[in-house]
């Protein structure tokens, strides 16, 4: 069985207060309610790890993440945040590779297959994002983009370092364009991700969880949830709601 994996990421959003509220709340409802079979993790701006980690306190399904990690080991980079540095607050987890970051940062793929080594290396679960923009989509290479993205950072690991990752698609063209990303156009990306993924791992990529990460909200998420290959999402402006966030951790 591939685990059920909801993970927020906060993005830069939040205060100090704000973050401790919107923690406490989703880990109250998540205990109140009796959520034990999703795995939850809260990918806040790191500045926020250390009081997150102490208000998850001892829940066994809910973890902390970061939202980056640098590709370096230690050293004189300002501003960077070594995942060695984040698992010594408690991350079990670390988005890299999102959309933001490969636009926004340039992050190259052989900038990806570093950090991964380095977040395999500090005992971190890479939750690997990959997907396409708008134009790649019109054109109809969208496969074909994220198989690339998935060969040219991924194919290099060892079938051991490969079965420690998460991947998560985002159809970039559907996150704020006003297009919409269909649960069955989702369920065919993800199954092409895992044929793709098989072609190199073999049986390994079926115990691989992908999650779905394009503007997944409570109204949406059970049904795209419901599809074969779609193991959970990967949640961006819901998960700052604890109300939306814990719905649809609740919508498998």
């Amino acid at each position: 069985m591939r685990k059920k994996i909801v993970a927020g990421n906060w993005k830069m959003n939040g205060t100090q207060e704000e973050g401790q509220k919107l923690t406490s709340e989703i880990v109250n409802m998540v205990q109140d309610e009796r959520i034990s079979d999703v795995t939850v993790v809260l990918n806040p701006p790191f500045v926020h790890a250390s009081n997150v980690k102490k208000l998850i306190g001892g829940v066994d399904n809910i973890f902390l993440g970061g939202q980056n990690c640098s590709d370096k080991e230690s050293g004189a980079y300002t501003g960077e945040t070594s995942a060695k540095i984040l698992a010594s607050f408690g991350a079990k987890y670390v988005i890299l590779g999102h959309s933001e970051r490969r636009e926004y940062f340039k992050e190259s793929n052989e900038e990806l297959t570093a950090k991964v080594k380095q977040a395999l290396a500090n005992d971190l679960t890479p939750i690997f994002c990959c997907g396409e923009p708008l134009e790649i989509r019109e054109a109809g290479t969208h496969e074909d983009y994220v198989k690339e993205q998935l060969t040219a950072s991924l194919f290099g690991l060892s079938e051991e370092e490969f079965c420690k990752l998460v991947i998560a698609y985002e159809p970039i063209w559907a996150i704020g364009t006003g297009k919409t990303a269909s649960s069955d156009q989702a369920q065919e990306m993800h199954a092409a991700i895992r044929a793709h993924l098989a072609s190199k791992y073999g049986k390994a990529a079926e115990e691989t969880s992908i999650l779905y990460g394009g503007s997944c909200k409570p109204d949406n998420a059970q049904e795209i949830f419901s599809k074969a290959d779609v193991d959970g999402g990967l949640i961006g402006g819901a998960s700052l709601k604890s109300r939306d966030f814990v719905d649809i951790i609740k919508s498998f």
